[in-house]
């Protein structure tokens, strides 16, 4: 008897990447040149902004094109053996599976569930659980690396609401995107010390709020802060087009 073979489930961003990529080796999108702008390629394809830039971004690592902010993007050449130049992998992907689940999706499961994790550890949170919400976000560096001290953060939060389930939830999301290529080379591009001070002062308000007890203004900062990070996500590449 023939057995079935396995149904793979291939993110939309992953679609994207593929047509974008067969029109770059078909010559359509010649090398050196700028790809047409975000917009543009979200209304032919017909998909989400978000879609294509999650697309553009895999296609950097890939090695098709180079994303140059503040410029845009631009078509790589291909080696001389005609394939395109992969570049290195984020060093969280090293050791283990990377997922491809995209950024923008992770984030916005956070949007979801964390506001309410920090309305929940406003009400529930005890002093210990207070006083290490407040070490996390004390100890986080400008220079030294940041994101482990907001992923810190966000998890003493997360333990302080008084649900397993959700606290568990939540540190599967931070998981995920440790594992995510992608999620790594948008930070590479817009998450800049700059950012970082920005995402330091939504936290002192997020802390602020557990601290007074008051979830409706916790839940509100954490509602605030995310949605902060994927406008900071959604900056544009470069001046012409992508918005």
């Amino acid at each position: 008897m023939t057995s079935l073979q396995a149904v793979a489930s291939t993110r939309l961003y992953r679609m994207i990447a593929d047509q974008i990529a067969a029109r770059i080796k078909a010559g359509d999108f010649p090398a050196g040149g700028r790809l047409p702008a975000e917009r543009e390629l979200a209304e032919q394809l017909q998909v989400s902004r978000a879609s294509v830039r999650e697309a553009l971004i895999a296609l950097e690592i890939e090695g098709y094109v180079d994303v140059r902010v503040g410029t845009g993007v631009f078509v790589c050449p291909p080696r001389e053996d005609g394939k395109y130049q992969e570049a290195a992998q984020p060093a969280a992907a090293d050791s283990v599976e990377a997922t491809d689940i995209g950024p923008f999706d992770l984030l916005e499961t956070r949007l979801l569930i964390e506001p309410e994790c920090a309305a929940l550890a406003a009400q529930k949170a005890s002093p210990a659980q207070i006083a290490a919400i407040r070490a996390a976000h004390d100890g986080m560096s400008l220079t030294e690396s940041p994101s482990v001290h907001d992923r810190a953060f966000h998890s003493a939060i997360g333990a302080a609401c008084g649900n397993a389930a959700l606290a568990a939830a939540i540190s599967h999301i931070w998981h995920l995107s440790t594992l995510s290529p992608v999620f790594h080379r948008l930070e590479e591009h817009f998450v800049t010390t700059k950012v970082w001070s920005e995402a330091q002062k939504e936290h002192e308000r997020i802390l602020a709020a557990i601290v007074d007890r008051d979830p409706i203004r916790a839940r509100h900062a954490m509602h605030d802060h995310l949605v902060g990070i994927l406008a900071r996500l959604r900056e544009d590449f470069g001046n012409v087009g992508i918005r």
